[in-house]
């Protein structure tokens, strides 16, 4: 069982206080403030309030007549959440909802601190809440202790379950979980149905069952808020469904039955409140924070970069990859599936070299090529099905190692139940001891656990090149998928598939972060031409210092401005219209005066949608730039400091 989901009564930040003393009552008898929680302020019929430090997210616990608990939340004294129900069902049958009675209420916590993240999106990141722990018992359920336990940010507001071992049953199995979130009007959001689907916006009353997480709820006027899940490590992932009788609220569905040892804490529920969407994506960190800290000593060999993906399977294509990769400014190569034979063949054996021949004829002399790469200072990453992998992924990883190899895909990775989850988790653990980077590819989703293995630098989940979407798609992707993190998008260039503009193609590297950015994925080193705008790509780091979301219209327009040290990359996509956008810089530092080299559409109404205008600008903080864009166009400049 993994550290991060066990419970430990005497952790510090959870640590029980029972009302013991004489002096104790008497303080709940003087009516105390809301942060002064006790056993005796929160009975049946009754509720409490908790608060954020900044007071900015409240919540409210309530106990029922029935013994029901719920919570509401609420944001700049605006109503968010109405009351919604917490608690579980037991061997399918068995609702565990009703008979709870407050035992014993936590001392809050307050925990103000930051911490430096291996491979993000900003290179500090504060870690600032308010932490209550209620302790309940159940007589009329067989299983008679649960507690809850809430954090409060000024980012949010994260709530777990936690089994304590004391008079608990050893096993417990979840056969369902209740969690509401019971919103006050029946307010549009962005659904979508799988981790690579394609997002609608809908009313909350027409959310289907097996929504993904997280999602973006808009309230007209705002503000914005997004609900979902972090730090699943060994539990089922968590989807939404609609509440029966109940409008506008969703529950959780859960990917399969869970099977608990007790002590255990659940994964984070969490709901994050912000004036507009791209604020929620400035505060994802959240995620991470409700997460483990770093669980590798070492992570000096986590190397993020961009990638090319090699697929002619070949010595020579091998080669050549690496030396535009040199030439590009790309630190990794990675062999694609057909590398060790058919990945969806279980007889196909990841330690060997024995080409797909379906895909390619060869010779490949793979570590011949991992030699002329470590020799030109590039990496090698190659493709592992899971079929492989669940097999061999202790015989792969010390040969990996053993060939030189920096790193692994995973492909079509097992999702959504109890074992896979954990399966997951603990690969990516095993990984780290021999120093492997990791990409999990296709339907997963982080649940901010990056943090606690950043060796895992990136993730697909998310509509990308692979399904070549539309502009529109892109701007809804840029302000939704990305609340849960590193999205691998792919990008191209050469392919005439892409329904975007060459401009909008530069942008998107910056408006989708990955530590592993695979760049020119349906692209072939031969192809290139000197493109002079490429440059663009050539300098980009793939972490940042610092985030910024400058427009934020949801399937319309995001601008995203990022910087590593001095340098500043803003990318901005744009659809449904031409249009003409002023980009204000006062993200730039005031005194300091920058060289923009702006790339934009060259013929903005569209008839030119792979050529680029690029011009280079003097400017300070107190400039702008206008910029014009197709409707499926965008546009992409990087600042230097002169």
């Amino acid at each position: 069982m993994c550290l991060s989901r066990r419970y430990d009564n005497e952790h510090p930040f959870l640590k029980v206080f029972p009302m013991k003393t004489i002096l104790f009552r008497l303080m709940i008898c003087l009516c105390l403030p809301s942060a002064m929680l006790s056993a005796g302020s929160l009975v049946a019929g009754s509720e409490t309030t908790m608060q954020s430090p900044g007071n900015l997210h409240s919540a409210t616990l309530k106990v029922s007549d029935a013994g029901e608990i719920s919570y509401s939340v609420s944001w700049k004294g605006k109503a968010i959440l109405g009351d919604s129900l917490l608690g579980f069902q037991f061997d399918k049958n068995t609702s565990y909802t009703k008979g709870f009675q407050l035992i014993r209420a936590a001392e809050p916590k307050t925990v103000d601190t930051t911490w430096k993240p291996v491979a993000a999106e900003r290179s500090e990141i504060p870690d600032r809440y308010i932490e209550y722990l209620f302790s309940f018992r159940n007589v009329t359920a067989a299983v008679p202790r649960m507690d809850l336990a809430f954090r409060l940010y000024d980012e949010g507001v994260a709530f777990r379950y936690v089994f304590p071992k004391e008079n608990n049953p050893e096993t417990i199995v979840i056969s369902g979980e209740v969690s509401e979130f019971a919103f006050l009007g029946d307010w549009p959001c962005w659904a979508v149905y799988s981790a690579q689907g394609e997002y609608k916006q809908v009313a909350l009353r027409e959310v289907r069952p097996g929504c993904e997480r997280p999602l973006l709820v808009e309230i007209p006027g705002g503000p914005a808020v997004s609900i979902g899940e972090a730090g699943l490590v060994d539990f089922a992932r968590m989807k939404f469904q609609p509440v029966p009788g109940k409008p506008n609220t969703l529950a959780a569905i859960l990917g399969s039955d869970v099977k608990i040892t007790t002590p255990y804490a659940t994964p984070w529920r969490f709901v994050m409140v912000a004036d507009r969407p791209g604020q929620l994506v400035e505060r994802n960190y959240l995620l991470k924070n409700l997460n483990e800290p770093c669980a590798i000593e070492d992570t000096s060999w986590i190397k993020p970069g961009k990638v090319i993906r090699e697929v002619t399977l070949t010595t020579v294509g091998g080669k050549a990859c690496v030396d535009f990769a040199v030439e590009r400014g790309i630190q990794y190569i990675e062999f694609d599936a057909g590398w060790y034979g058919r990945e969806d063949d279980d007889a196909s054996d990841a330690t060997s070299v024995t080409l797909d021949e379906r895909r390619s004829r060869g010779p490949l002399d793979l570590q011949e090529v991992i030699r002329y790469a470590d020799e030109k200072g590039i990496g090698v990453l190659l493709y592992v099905n899971r079929q492989a992998l669940e097999r061999q992924l202790d015989d792969l990883l010390p040969l990996f190692q053993q060939w030189g190899v920096k790193g692994i895909k995973y492909g079509f990775v097992q999702v959504g139940s109890q074992e896979w989850t954990a399966w997951l988790y603990e690969a990516v653990a095993k990984s780290s001891k021999y120093r492997m980077m990791i990409d999990v590819h296709d339907e997963y989703r982080t649940t901010g656990w990056e943090r606690t293995y950043p060796n895992l630098l990136t993730v697909e989940g998310i509509r990308g090149n692979e399904e070549m979407p539309s502009s529109e798609h892109n701007c809804i992707t840029a302000l939704t998928r990305t609340l849960c993190g590193p999205g691998d998008y792919t990008h191209c260039w050469y392919t005439t598939r892409i329904k975007t503009t060459h401009a909008h193609q530069l942008a998107s590297a910056i408006v989708f972060f990955s530590p592993f950015q695979f760049v020119y994925w349906y692209d072939r080193p031969q192809m290139y031409q000197g493109e002079p705008e490429l440059d663009f790509w050539k300098p980009m780091p793939t972490i940042w210092d610092e985030t910024r979301v400058l427009h934020d219209q949801v399937g319309e327009l995001v601008t995203m401005a990022r910087r590593t040290d001095n340098e500043w990359y803003v990318g901005t996509l744009n659809a449904k219209q031409k249009r003409t956008l002023e980009i204000p810089l006062d993200f730039l530092k005031p005194g300091m005066t920058y060289t923009a080299t702006v790339h934009t559409d060259a013929a903005p109404d569209g008839s030119k949608p792979f050529e680029v205008k690029s011009e280079k600008l003097t400017v300070d903080s107190r400039s702008k730039i206008s910029v014009t864009m197709a409707d499926n166009g965008g546009a992409a400049i990087h600042f230097v400091p002169q």
